[in-house]
């Protein structure tokens, strides 16, 4: 096996294109990064990168148990807690995801979005009454300011 070791790789055609055999693999442009995905299409690096997640537990004192670009969390109320991210998203418009454990639905407090944090809310079984998931999952993707 052999190793190959460089700073720059240039394409032959393009400077912005890798090629293996005949099929273009990565393609890079000023803060661009792109990969060719299913069939031809090509998928974003950036775009498709999740920007922030937590795992925690919300019926003792929340805190995390492991987490990725998270600065901080608040417990607000029962069921309800709002995170704060260490780097602040681009703007308020970015999908933030939530789950909790055992018949808990959790979903974001949609006027709570904010670029440095979002709260959410977990509710009990199919009702409306908020209630504190043992285990709750939040994953954010969007851009980064």
């Amino acid at each position: 096996m052999s190793t190959i070791v460089t700073n720059t790789i240039t394409g032959l055609s393009t400077a912005a294109n890798i090629t293996i055999g005949s099929t273009p693999v990565v393609s890079a442009s000023a803060n661009s990064l792109t990969i060719r995905g299913e069939g031809s299409a090509q998928t974003s690096v950036q775009q498709g990168l999740a920007k922030a997640w937590c795992h925690y537990e919300g019926d003792q004192t929340a805190a995390f148990k492991d987490s990725f670009n998270m600065a901080g969390i608040t417990d607000l109320a029962t069921g309800r807690h709002s995170v704060t991210y260490t780097n602040n998203m681009n703007n308020a418009f970015y999908a933030a995801s939530a789950c909790g454990s055992t018949q808990r639905r959790g979903h974001t407090d949609t006027d709570s979005h904010a670029t440095t944090g979002v709260s959410f809310e977990y509710e009990a079984g199919n009702s409306t009454t908020f209630t504190d998931a043992a285990q709750n999952q939040h994953i954010i993707v969007g851009d980064l300011a």
